[in-house]
């Protein structure tokens, strides 16, 4: 029995003595002692990595939008029909106002097109925003106990945005396509551009007020009222050809419309969906006076798609800064 045991006390100093061996050795100035000491890289107990590392890990996210989808339609009847209701139900008291009351399905043809492709991508940028300014507040307890990005949870929130938009973009392709949908290269181009530039520009935001939002919960109100008025502040009830008018008159202002990405995006956008439909069903002067563009629009768009990602690059530079102290705030 006691030679077990001194078989397995020399066979522990052993290895004892080869991890020693092992360790980086710092020699001691003035003395015959050295001490051992372990070099390691001292890491945030919370993996970072910014968007790109929120990004690398897809399964995170693909969980947080399906708990968000089914946090949001859990006791709903209707469910997922909501995503067609709520922009039709909108769609419809914008065309009875601004369409048959104050006239504009005469001077824009097609004008149904023209209103409902604004508010299928405004509302795209109001539940990317609104959400996710929520999305790091709302999940405040899952953020104290696991260790994650903290970027997955607005990301997650343009997802399922995504994910509410894409029934009400199949019903805009259905009617462009009935209404004898004549697409184009430039029309193609602008599309793409129109959807990277409103994407972009709804996470960036939303990055950057997820985070403020921690420290001031003020701030989603502000959103709500940002979101509420974007709707006025885009070509989509009245024709952009109706702001062209007064450019010689207030460049100034007509350059800040035009500095607004989201009325870029839509006016991109209209570009794909609205046009090709429309350019062939223009009867009279003031129809075909509607079908214009600002000069130089794709270029337009790539710049103003290269400011949103310098504005993306800087969100993530501010969220990064200001979630340091999200411990002590949530």
């Amino acid at each position: 029995m006691s030679e077990n045991r001194g078989a397995r006390a020399r066979k522990a100093r052993r290895l004892a003595s080869r991890k020693r061996n092992q360790m980086p050795v710092v020699e001691m100035v003035g003395g015959p002692r050295e001490v051992r000491a372990v070099v390691a890289e001292l890491r945030p107990p919370a993996p970072r990595g910014g968007l790109i590392g929120a990004l690398q890990r897809p399964y995170l996210i693909k969980l947080l939008v399906r708990r968000e989808l089914a946090k949001r339609y859990s006791a709903s009847v209707l469910g997922l029909l909501w995503s067609y209701i709520q922009p039709a139900i909108r769609f419809g008291v914008y065309y009875v106002v601004f369409g048959y009351l104050l006239k504009m399905h005469k001077d824009v043809p097609d004008f149904a097109i023209h209103l409902f492709c604004g508010i299928v991508f405004v509302h795209y940028f109001s539940e990317t925003f609104g959400g996710g300014t929520r999305s790091i507040w709302t999940n405040r307890s899952m953020i104290n106990k696991l260790a994650m990005p903290r970027e997955v949870f607005p990301l997650s929130q343009m997802l399922v945005a995504g994910f509410h938009t894409l029934p009400q973009l199949l019903l805009l392709t259905g009617f462009c396509l009935f209404s004898g949908w004549d697409l184009d290269a430039t029309g193609v181009a602008a599309g793409v551009i129109g959807i990277l530039v409103i994407t972009t520009f709804s996470t960036a935001l939303a990055l950057i007020f997820s985070a403020v939002n921690v420290y001031y919960r003020d701030f989603q109100n502000i959103v709500s009222t940002i979101t509420q008025f974007m709707h006025f502040l885009v070509p989509m009830m009245y024709p952009l050809s109706r702001v062209m008018k007064h450019a010689e008159t207030f460049p100034v202002l007509f350059q800040i419309y035009l500095a607004n990405p989201v009325a870029t995006a839509v006016i991109l956008l209209q570009r794909f969906f609205w046009y090709p439909v429309a350019k062939n069903n223009a009867h009279d002067a003031a129809q075909r006076a509607a079908l214009v563009f600002p000069d130089g629009l794709l270029v337009r768009g790539l710049v103003t798609l290269a400011a949103c990602v310098v504005f993306l690059w800087i969100a993530q530079r501010v969220f990064q800064r200001l979630e340091k102290k999200f411990p002590e705030r949530l």
